[in-house]
């Protein structure tokens, strides 16, 4: 039971992408079967034509005997010519339907792999930033990679144990049709026989979701050392985050182990216990009810070709259950995603060509509020500076004016269109946004600022222009290797300021409209910072400037400076007119030697 209602819950899933296909994957599997069984049944009157000559009866083959009538009403002579051209034949049909049945199952396999990456990668693409940072990159990672793998093993085993079970069941009714006693009695062994393993499987199944669970911690931990390398590196700390990395690993192999333990006791086990209830039921028959030795040899084969398929399905789905942690997790996951997709409105946004304004914007994590009714405009190529302590809601103003959040209450607007009816992407193709640590890409620098565009004469034009503007076009063309030059992870061979100035490249490759940098320059040095800030004011009055800054002096040249404070934006105007007028301003300035 528990069987065939594991199987109806995966078929449903898997059914959700291959439709129809499933049907043609199990269907070749029956015709396999059935031409197989009739290619068996074959052999008995081979045997009689052989052993007595003359007419074959064909009695013993109970119900199969139409395929006798069929080739007497064809006016085909019973003779072992005759009888060994139709053996073959149905062994030949079998083989084109088996290898049907291979092509099929190898090409949908592989189909339903693309469409499950293809669709997590959409749904990854789209999933709401809120519920982003609070989820386990582990988990995101190792389902992604680790688990959609196997998937695809619960995939092969899943309908390697369904095509069993379809043999099972021709086999069997063809046995029945020869010899339905023996048949019976054989199958009621068989069925006890599953019931000794119904506590592995139940193991099993519990041990594959303790793996699902182990490799996240796994993949979470080992992230966590390669994005702090530098630091557990240079602190020593690395040896002992190692033993922590080693210690999860000692975990995994300890759960396989005994996934691997549990299938080895099935190996073991399954055949002696089925050919000891054949043995069993040969003695009864023969003995107790003096049946013929041609029915029950023939209903033998067809039921050895069915317990054969037995131990198959029961191995087959031993492994399904072995990797069904991974399908239970990749439905969870795939529901998580589902469940977190963003919503857009319809009006696309070609070009910002006024303002963007907030009124009366709040933003609240759960009883904490952030911002409190926030009213603010941005005109068309101004630059503003947002300051303020840690805490003060910087970082969340930010975030809802690239659409990555929404805010609680209150509107945004960008030319008199609220965010709300805006398609956000083509908004956010407007936006160039540049963080404390710089995006670098393992690749060139070709790719790095040009986000994989083909090399044309055009693009090869808007990518030195970009470098100009950035002030690393010289630097660029120095490098041996130009443009093509390989950066290492996270461009481990650039200095901070060459790696901001990548940054500010292709944001400014993509001819975006509003330029925001979020603390872009506190993590340089003095002499750095003040190159990157001339590279900076260069762009004043072509770009709309949003400038989240700690450091004050890199802000001295913006239009207007935006103090937050609790959430609320207490004071606003110039740098001058702020070092004048305000106090909290001033001694913020003063704190930092300005």
């Amino acid at each position: 039971m528990n069987y065939l209602l594991g199987l109806t819950k995966s078929f449903r899933f898997f059914y959700a992408f291959l439709k129809y296909r499933i049907f043609i994957i199990l269907g070749a599997s029956v015709f396999v079967g059935i031409l197989d069984g009739f290619g068996l049944a074959m052999i008995v009157p081979l045997l009689e034509v052989v052993d007595k000559g003359g007419e074959v009866e064909g009695d013993e083959l109970g119900s199969l005997s139409f395929v006798l009538d069929f080739l007497r009403a064809l006016n085909l002579p019973m003779e072992v010519s005759t009888i060994v051209v139709v053996l073959l034949l149905f062994f030949i049909l079998k083989g084109v339907f088996k290898y049907l049945e291979g092509f099929f199952r190898v090409t949908y396999q592989q189909k339903f792999m693309r469409m499950i990456r293809d669709q997590n990668a959409d749904m990854f693409c789209y999933y709401k930033y809120s519920d982003f940072v609070l989820s386990d990159a582990g988990r995101i990672q190792n389902t992604f990679s680790a688990e959609v793998l196997r998937v695809n093993q619960a995939f092969q085993t899943y309908f390697l144990s369904a095509q069993a079970l379809i043999m099972i069941s021709v086999y069997l009714g063809l046995a029945f049709g020869v010899n339905p006693l023996f048949a019976l009695l054989v199958s009621i062994g068989g069925l006890a026989t599953n019931v000794l393993f119904k506590r592995i499987y139940k193991q099993t199944k519990v041990l594959s979701r303790q793996l699902s669970n182990e490799a996240n911690s796994f993949h979470g931990i080992l992230m966590q050392m390669v994005n702090n390398f530098k630091y557990l590196k240079s602190t020593s700390s690395i040896v002992p985050y190692t033993g922590k990395l080693k210690q999860q690993i000692k975990e995994i192999e300890r759960v396989q182990k005994r996934l691997g333990i549990l299938d080895s006791i099935l190996q073991a086990a399954r055949e002696p216990l089925i050919i000891l209830v054949v043995a069993g039921v040969i003695f009864i028959q023969v003995n107790l009810y003096g049946d013929s030795l041609g029915s029950i040899i023939l209903s033998l084969l067809f039921l050895y070709r069915a317990l054969s398929f037995v131990m198959a399905m029961q191995k087959q789905w031993n492994g399904f259950l072995g990797h069904s942690g991974a399908l239970d997790q990749m439905v969870e996951f795939r529901d998580e995603l589902r469940n977190s997709q963003e919503s857009f409105g319809e009006v696309v946004v070609d070009k910002f060509s006024r303002d963007i304004e907030l009124r009366n914007v709040s933003f609240s994590y759960d009883d904490l509020t952030v911002l409190k009714g926030v009213d603010l405009t941005i005109e068309k190529n101004e630059s503003i500076a947002v300051v303020g302590e840690s805490g003060s809601g910087k970082t969340t103003l930010i975030n809802i004016l690239c659409g990555l959040i929404r805010p609680s209450f209150g509107t945004i607007s960008l030319d008199g269109n609220n965010y709300e009816g805006l398609y956000l992407p083509s908004l956010q193709k407007r936006i160039g946004y540049i963080t404390q640590e710089p995006v670098i890409f393992s690749d060139t620098i070709f790719n790095n600022v040009t986000f994989w565009s083909k090399k044309t004469p055009e693009i090869l034009f808007r990518f030195q222009e970009a470098l100009k503007k950035a002030s690393i076009y010289d630097f660029v063309k120095s490098l041996k290797n130009t443009e093509e030059t390989i950066l290492g992870t996270s461009g481990i061979n650039l200095s901070g300021g060459q790696k901001q100035r990548l940054s500010i490249a292709r944001e400014l490759f993509k001819n975006v409209d509003i330029l925001i940098l979020d603390e872009a320059t506190s993590a340089l040095d003095t002499e750095t910072e003040k190159e990157i800030q001339a590279s900076i004011d260069v762009l004043r009055g072509e770009y709309t400037l949003i400038v989240v800054a700690h450091r004050l002096s890199t802000i001295r040249n913006v239009d207007r400076v935006l103090l937050l404070s609790e959430g609320e934006i207490k004071e606003q105007g110039t740098f001058d007119e702020l070092y004048i007028d305000s106090e909290r301003f001033k001694r913020m300035v003063s704190s930092q030697n300005y």
